[in-house]
């Protein structure tokens, strides 16, 4: 047994080396040194104590391209480049495919989704999708919005009056986050009530398979795992499927939770579909209306719709309450910006009552300038997914804005690659590049999206930022994330004030999403303490 895997092992290195041989080599772009022909540099890259941290210092040394050797000797090109992202997401439509390891990672936990969806499936998608995420229909998802920040706000309050301090303590606003954010998906995209944000989901089975799935999963991964990961893109996809059954931590964890997302599903469609009620307007609703009214063979199939539940989850639920947490961890750092926003809100709420509302409408969010920057700032500086991994489905020219220095000295302005090569597009990086946003894009400065003349690009869905992605396969709930975070955050300025706890530190690691932990207690997950206090 024993030798008969030794001999697939080196069997498959030998594949993987001819595999590597290809039409182009990236060997004459400049990177950092590999660690070992096994892991290069993945593993000092996953590990990362602050997210960005090695990017950044690269991208300072060899420009806003680079090389950095994978596993087993793969060469990956590394690019904030604003026009090799522009050429990669959006000019080439889904000529760059997403890279195996990420398609059937997520697979493990979305299932047949939008996220894993081939180029003619997710155009499939994308269309039954698109009526679910439109103006109108965000319109009607406000009311919740602001429902659930005012349960929020008053649960935070009931937790300030039972400390010792009863204008405010240090509490930790993630936890709270993203219970909240849970219950608002669950009510906007299943008409379903979990319930979370006072009783934690104790008696939800979807809840409880959720909590902490990416911290159990994907965090400080091993060695072995990496490697393992590295072979995927040698392995028929009618292979791939069986990575489910593996008697790991991850992968079991990504099955309970996908299982049990199939399971929950299931009741609320067929509950949908037996409903006489019609003219629903949660996401699920619209998405079975609308797949009704397609040809049959544009269809999408029953477990094709229950996967979205599992990805809506997600996507709708935790990079939100990411974001939100980011936010008030710059906003407790810089007091005078949370008081530019309750001036905001004071202007937004005396226009709505000269108009006779009672209370904000969509138009007023989207007129708080200086609110609207602070989300921008918070976006650019603190992207939930710090990178995006894409790999060329053809032989291609990646053309660059910002010319390179190759090993041998020559100068370069684009670069030759082959068919099957790896590009990872540093989100992080490029959400930092002092091209783009000025001499001091390290540094928290929301006025920056106020300046009318400063010189910009047009990547992305949003404000220039690649946090949602861009092109074809840019994020379908941007607009959905945008008035979430906007209700959220005037609720939660207006009522209440933030300061960093004096001799605190967050690091910022990569568990899939960026997420956020005490220095010194780790052991303890995600957490982000701040000084909350009520406003009299």
């Amino acid at each position: 047994m024993i030798s008969g895997v030794a001999i697939c092992l080196v069997a498959l290195i030998a594949y993987i080396a001819w595999r590597n041989t290809q039409r182009y080599t990236l060997k004459d772009i400049r990177g950092p040194a590999s660690h070992s022909f096994w892991l290069g540099s993945e593993k000092i890259v996953r590990n990362a104590k602050q997210v960005g941290d090695l990017e950044f210092q690269w991208a300072r040394q060899y420009g806003p391209t680079w090389m950095v050797k994978g596993c087993l000797g793969e060469e990956v090109l590394w690019t904030a480049d604003p026009r090799a992202l522009q050429y990669v997401f959006h000019t080439s439509g889904y000529r760059f495919s997403k890279r195996t390891v990420v398609t059937e990672t997520t697979r493990l936990f979305t299932g047949e989704s939008i996220l894993t969806a081939d180029a003619v499936d997710h155009q499939r998608h994308r269309k039954i999708m698109n009526p679910a995420f439109g103006a109108a229909q965000l319109r009607t998802f406000l009311p919740v919005f602001r429902r659930s920040a005012a349960r929020l706000s008053q649960k935070w309050k009931d937790i300030i009056q039972l400390g010792d301090k009863s204008d405010g303590c240090i509490m930790n606003v993630s936890e709270t986050l993203s219970r909240m954010t849970l219950d608002v998906i669950g009510e906007v995209a299943f008409d379903y009530r979990f319930g979370v944000l006072n009783d934690n989901g104790v008696d939800n089975e979807l809840v409880q398979a959720f909590n902490n799935l990416f911290i159990d999963t994907l965090l400080n991964p091993s060695s072995w795992d990496m490697i393992f990961k590295s072979t995927w893109r040698f392995i028929p996809q009618p292979v791939l499927k069986y990575l489910k059954y593996l008697p790991y931590k991850e992968y079991r964890r990504f099955s309970t939770y996908l299982q049990t997302a199939i399971r929950t599903g299931k009741t609320i469609v067929n509950e949908k579909a037996a409903s006489t009620e019609k003219g629903s307007k949660d996401i699920i609703s619209i998405l079975v209306q609308s797949n009704l009214m397609e040809d049959t063979r544009a269809q999408l199939s029953e477990r094709e719709i229950l996967s979205q539940i599992a990805t809506l989850l997600v996507a709708g639920h935790d990079t939100t309450a990411s974001s939100l947490t980011w936010l008030l961890y710059e906003l407790s750092k810089h007091p005078e910006d949370q008081q530019r926003i309750r001036d905001d809100i004071k202007a937004a709420r005396t226009s709505a009552a000269a108009r006779g509302d009672d209370d904000l409408l969509p138009s007023d969010f989207n007129n708080m300038d200086f609110t609207n920057a602070v989300i921008k700032e918070g976006l650019r500086l603190h992207p939930i997914v710090p990178t995006l991994m894409r790999e060329a489905d053809s032989d291609d020219v990646i053309p660059l804005s910002q010319p390179i220095e190759t090993r041998s000295g020559k100068i370069i302005n684009e670069i030759p690659i082959s068919k099957g090569q790896g590009i990872t597009a540093s989100i992080c990086t490029y959400n930092r590049l002092q091209s783009v946003w000025g001499e001091d894009a390290d540094v928290w400065n929301p006025s920056r999206f106020l300046d009318n003349d400063r010189e910009k690009s047009s990547l992305g869905v949003f404000a220039n930022l690649m946090t949602f992605s861009a092109g074809l396969r840019g994020c379908i709930g941007w607009r959905f994330a945008v008035l979430e975070m906007q209700a959220v955050l005037v609720e939660l300025v207006e009522n209440f004030e933030y300061r960093f706890p004096e001799g605190a530190e967050i690091v910022r690691l990569n568990a899939g999403l960026m997420a956020p932990m005490v220095e010194g207690k780790m052991h303890e997950g995600v957490q982000m303490p701040l000084e909350v206090s009520v406003i009299g």
